[in-house]
């Protein structure tokens, strides 16, 4: 199937009043999220309402458009595309935060309370998506993973009252807990900055991370984490040493693996240990760090936009970590001992 022309896609989504996916395989189907990927101060919108509700942003010195929202969703899909041009990919799930308002210049004496629909403009400062390729599946214990793929795009993080530099974007591929839509990404399947300065320079460096990713490993990776048991007493330590890393002196700090989460984040997991229908402890106390992971990915919900997939990471990493020290070699020991 030939790609469509964003043109076309517009006209589609007029029509059926839908968000159509622009990719080269079979278009979208029905998305089989029931959960959000995300929560914390955001709200969902679709695609369509970014091309034809939304203004684009420009660097003030110079008058240049920045790569719009939808510009980065549109050249994930193409890219992905290619790369399994045999799978369905479902509908993009965006949401977005810290709305940005304006109004036309006829009502620049109008109440606002008697603005016309076409009198206000907005657009986002942050977005993030995240799209399922539901035919790729795979199976840890009880829990079925897709892999899935999507980003994030900050204006805070630019300078915009200057001229038109190079953008900054995140992006990711890796997998999603269909059970509890947790993502769960790893730092090779990862970029933490993509600068680009056009929708093709920015379409090559997604292309890049998609290729260097290893699915296989990275699901390997997760199922591994179900051989790997905490304690009760070992899962108390562990979050105890958390609450506490944040307070210690940069030196204390530099001999022990980066922590991106927080106390907020903490106490949720502490809670989901008891509660969580899916990764609570076993009958014993006992959580396996599938589980644990899960808890920390489920917790990281909460993050906002902009520091959402960073952590994410940092919870992969720090899974990973703690399935060392269980072993007896990690740095990660200090959060155990």
């Amino acid at each position: 199937m030939e790609l469509q022309t964003i043109e076309n896609r517009t006209e589609q989504r007029n029509r059926n009043e839908v968000t159509e996916l622009p990719c080269t395989g079979k278009l979208g189907e029905t998305s089989i999220n029931s959960t959000n990927f995300i929560k914390a101060n955001t709200d969902k919108v679709s695609l369509s309402h970014l091309e034809k509700d939304c203004i684009i942003p420009v660097f003030a010195k110079d008058n240049e458009q920045t790569i719009a929202h939808q510009e980065f969703i549109n050249s994930a899909l193409e890219v992905v595309s290619k790369h399994f041009p045999n799978e369905n990919i479902d509908n993009p799930e965006v949401r977005v935060s810290h709305m940005i308002k304006g109004r036309t210049p006829d009502a620049i004496h109008i109440p606002t309370k008697d603005l016309l629909p076409y009198q206000k403009t907005i657009y986002y400062e942050r977005m993030a998506f995240s799209c399922l390729i539901p035919g790729i599946t795979r199976k840890i214990g009880d829990h079925e993973i897709a892999l899935c793929f999507g980003g994030v795009r900050a204006y805070n993080n630019e300078n915009l009252y200057s001229k038109k530099s190079l953008e900054k974007f995140k992006f990711f591929i890796g997998f999603q807990n269909l059970v509890c839509c947790n993502l769960c990404i790893s730092s090779d399947g990862f970029a933490g900055e993509l600068k680009s300065s056009s929708y093709k320079e920015l379409s090559q460096k997604i292309s890049e991370v998609v290729s260097q990713f290893d699915m296989e490993n990275q699901y390997q990776e997760l199922s591994d984490m179900r051989n790997y048991y905490l304690t009760e007493s070992q899962f108390a330590q562990m979050l105890g040493k958390m609450r506490l890393y944040h307070f210690l002196s940069k030196k204390e700090k530099a001999n022990i693996p980066k922590l991106d989460l927080t106390d907020n984040h903490f106490s949720t997991v502490a809670k989901d240990y008891y509660k969580d229908s899916s990764f609570c402890r076993d009958e014993n106390g006992d959580i396996n760090l599938w589980r644990v992971y899960n808890l920390f990915t489920g917790a990281n919900k909460s993050s906002y936009i902009d520091t959402f997939l960073d952590r994410g990471v940092n919870a992969f990493e720090i899974a990973q970590g703690l399935s060392k020290a269980i072993s007896g070699n990690s740095d990660y020991r200090w959060f155990l001992s």
